[in-house]
């Protein structure tokens, strides 16, 4: 038998699921202007996944990239949640932005 699907199946939900409290608490801690640093890790993910031979490590690396780039949507989306007051404000931050 062959688990390499499986195992995809299995990186891809844990990588999504595990950014899911990051862009929260990315939003919460630093605002939706560290969208750069998703989007230098997501191109890096994605360009890496080009060269690796292993089908495994090459397909976790274009989904985490993937994710990283969905990220900067999300973190745009999270701020709107927050003021929607649906995620608390960060209280130590003084400007809206």
């Amino acid at each position: 038998m062959r688990f390499e699907g499986l195992s995809i199946g299995v990186i891809a939900f844990l990588i999504i699921g595990i950014f899911h409290p990051i862009v929260i608490k990315g939003e919460y801690y630093f605002t939706e202007k560290i969208w750069p640093l998703f989007l230098l890790a997501g191109i890096a993910a994605l360009a890496l996944s080009c060269f690796v031979r292993q089908t495994i490590l090459a397909s976790a690396l274009g989904v985490l990239g993937c994710t990283c780039l969905w990220s900067i949507l999300e973190l745009k989306e999270q701020t709107k949640r927050v003021e929607k007051g649906w995620f608390p404000r960060n209280p130590k931050r003084k400007s809206k932005t």
